[in-house]
This record gives structure tokens, C-alpha cells and sequence, in this order.
């Protein structure tokens, strides 16, 4: 992607709203090009029953849900920035009804969510955090950890082969892993085997790294017959969305060593994690940080507002959604 070049908006500055806690290297840029009301639709109604009419955008984050209601409440919304690669919060179809273009921010966090399944997928295999425990309770001098799992050579399958799905393959491919994926269809140019589905993919991977986007159409994509297929060896690695796991049906399998165990960095309901998925030995777990190192964050908050303000410009738009292409 080319090098974006912030310019400041026209004068009168613009309205807009942001609906998520926003980091401050996105916030200040919107400050001073706009007129910014954080979250007001939540913290003061009567307020936001002035302003809805004269906002023409929304600034979100990739968790932020962005429903047909508000939408109708802000007739002059021009755009909806979202700052992250998942937008599945987003009712995309309402906001084309109403002329409403919506974009995020792709490419740029591949490295960052690549490099993290990596990370858990090491961390669970090698007892990483079970191992740091181990050591800070004083167990070491009863006796030696329990063996861990090799990765070196091992059958990974990827549900998902996008961008991050292609960069944790080759990432993978440095550890000699047995590359297999399942997507929607066959990717051209991907070298890897495919299989038709996530079943498939699950009966022949002894990982399974889900990076497939969120949303109705992948919503408990991974299911109780997939983990049943994935079997008693297989750990599942989550660093897509927390809805494409049966949460569920997950805990289960983990509880009756239906597979071995899993890594997680999304849930169903972030923040709030299953206590049973707490307790247990045979998980790793992350608060969805696939992203969330300083110099992602602020490449992603970059191309948030490059959008917003090419859209209220009259300039192109760098990355819109798929849908609105």
C-alpha cells in the first residue's frame, strides 16, 4: 500500500461520532480536523438528539456493533471508518440502503495476527504459560514438567486463506509444518492442499488455526462435529472471531478430551471468558491482542482516518469493505 498522506479537512469541520474507545493516535488527528463526540450517544441522549442530524460520520472500532437504528437516526452519515480489519458489527446492508460507504482497515495488522497464531500455537505445544506458573509456584524441585508437543514437522490447517491465513502459512512453512486449508473455494496462486471443508480440514491437522472473518455465514463455523474430527491430538488456535467457535461445544470437548486443547484470543462475549475456559490447564489464552502492538495500531488508526477524510473530502477511498466496492 502506498504511503497515505493525512491532509486536514476543509473548514467547517465536519461532525462525527465515534462509537468506540478509540486510542489517542486516532482521537487527537479527529480532534483537530473535526468535531468529535465520543460515545455521545450513550453518555448524554439528550445531547445527541441535537447533533444526529448534522454528523456525517462514525469512527469505529472492529468490535463496535453500528445497527440500521442509528443509522437512521443520523441523516446526513456519509461513512463509517472502522478501525480494524473485522467489521461484522457493522450492518453493511443498511448502510448501503442508505448511501452509506463503510471501510476498514486490511494489510496493514497481517504481520501482527500472523506472528500472534504463531505465538499461541508455540505457547500451548510447549506449555509456555503453564510452564511460567510451574516455576513461579515452586514446583520445579518436585519434579519435571510434563512433556509438551512438537510443532517442527506437524500438520497445521488453516480455516481461512486471506491475507493473514497466507502469512501464518509461511510463517509455518519455516517450521516444516503439512499445510492445508479450507476457504469458501480454492484460492488461485495458494500452493497448499484445500479441502472442502472445515471437517476435512480438521480430521487431517493436528493444529487448526481459524482466521476466517466473523459474521452470519461463519458463525459457529467450528462446531462440535469439527472438534470431534480434529480429534483427542489436535489443539485449536482462534485468531479470527469469537462466533466462529461453538463456545459451547468447545468446552466440552476440551472438558471430555474430545481434542487436546485449544488457544484462544477471541470469545463470544469479550471482555466476559467462560469461567470453565479460565480454569482450564489445556488452554492458553490472550484479550484479543492479534493486533495490538504500538506501531499496528497506529498504521491501522492512520488508515482509519486517511478514509474518513478522503470521504469527506471528495477524495477516493483507500480501503472500503469488499461490499461497497
Amino acid at each position: 500500500m502506498p504511503e497515505l498522506k493525512l491532509e486536514p479537512m476543509t473548514m467547517p469541520k465536519p461532525d462525527v461520532l465515534s462509537v468506540a474507545n478509540l486510542p489517542p493516535f486516532l482521537t487527537e488527528p479527529l480532534k483537530a480536523a473535526c468535531t468529535l463526540h465520543q460515545r455521545l450517544h450513550e453518555t448524554d441522549p439528550a445531547a445527541f438528539a441535537k447533533v444526529a442530524p448534522h454528523i456525517r460520520a462514525i469512527a469505529a472500532s472492529g468490535e463496535s456493533k453500528v445497527g440500521a437504528e442509528l443509522m437512521d437516526r443520523l441523516p446526513a452519515l456519509e461513512i463509517i471508518s472502522v478501525m480494524g480489519v473485522g467489521y461484522d458489527g457493522i450492518d453493511v446492508a443498511a448502510a448501503k440502503a442508505r448511501g452509506v460507504v463503510v471501510t476498514h482497515t486490511p494489510g496493514v495488522l497481517n504481520d501482527d495476527v500472523a506472528d500472534l497464531a504463531i505465538a499461541l500455537m508455540l505457547a500451548w505445544a510447549r506449555q509456555i504459560v503453564r510452564a511460567d506458573r510451574f516455576i513461579r509456584a515452586g514446583q520445579w524441585p518436585t519434579g519435571p514438567l510434563p512433556l509438551g508437543r512438537k510443532v517442527s514437522g506437524a500438520r497445521l490447517g488453516i480455516v481461512g486463506m486471506g491475507r493473514i491465513g497466507q502469512a501464518i502459512a509461511q510463517r509455518a512453512s519455516a517450521f516444516g509444518m503439512a499445510i492445508a486449508y479450507t476457504a469458501r473455494s480454492a484460492r488461485a496462486g495458494v500452493a497448499h492442499r484445500y479441502l472442502p471443508s472445515a471437517a476435512a480440514l480438521a480430521a487431517e491437522s493436528d493444529f487448526l488455526v481459524v482466521i476466517t472473518p466473523g459474521g452470519a455465514g461463519t458463525r459457529k463455523l467450528i462446531d462440535a462435529a469439527v472438534l470431534k474430527a480434529l480429534g483427542p491430538q489436535g489443539c485449536v488456535i482462534n485468531v479470527a472471531r469469537g462466533s466462529v467457535i461453538d463456545e459451547a461445544a468447545l468446552i466440552d470437548a476440551l472438558r471430555a478430551g474430545t481434542i487436546a486443547g485449544a488457544a484462544l484470543d477471541v470469545f463470544e462475549d469479550e471482555p466476559n471468558v467462560p469461567q470453565a475456559l479460565r480454569e482450564m490447564d489445556n488452554v492458553v489464552l490472550a484479550p484479543h491482542i492479534g493486533s495490538a502492538t504500538a506501531q499496528t495500531r497506529r498504521a491501522m488508526a492512520d488508515l482509519a482516518f486517511a478514509n474518513l477524510n478522503a470521504q469527506l473530502s471528495g477524495q477516493p477511498l483507500h480501503t472500503p469493505v469488499p461490499e461497497c466496492q
